[in-house]
């Protein structure tokens, strides 16, 4: 089974990123890597990134088949999306016991989504 793994920041967390030293990052970077690699090795990831500022969002609506677009995120919301797991595991529990090795996770908010499989339909 897929899931997603969608992790959550704000700006708070941002800026404490933002103001460690590049050699704090990259030490901060070795448990993603270090879980980077133990997924890979037992097939579990699909794919991860770490995603931009919200600042730089671009929202798009599509109307009478025209492509709107709107700067960054609603406003009032706090948390925004920061980075994601896909990952391909046997369970909902499996998932879970690999988001708890995710480094952020002790200070963020985590959501783990069954992605559907549509397959059948095409």
């Amino acid at each position: 089974m897929k899931f997603l793994v969608l992790i959550y920041g704000n700006p708070e967390s941002r800026a404490v990123w933002d103001s460690l030293s590049d050699e704090q990052k990259r030490e901060g970077m070795a448990g993603y890597a270090a879980l980077h690699e133990a997924l890979a090795a037992r097939g579990e990831l699909v794919a991860s990134e770490s995603l931009g500022d919200p600042a730089a969002t671009k929202q798009v609506l599509v109307r009478d088949g025209q492509a709107m677009t709107t700067d960054g995120p609603f406003a009032e919301v706090k948390e925004q999306l920061a980075g994601f797991y896909l990952l391909d595991c046997d369970s909902m529990d499996r998932a879970v016991e690999i988001v708890a090795q995710i480094p952020e996770a002790p200070f963020s908010i985590v959501e783990v989504r069954p992605v559907r499989d549509l397959s059948a339909l095409m």
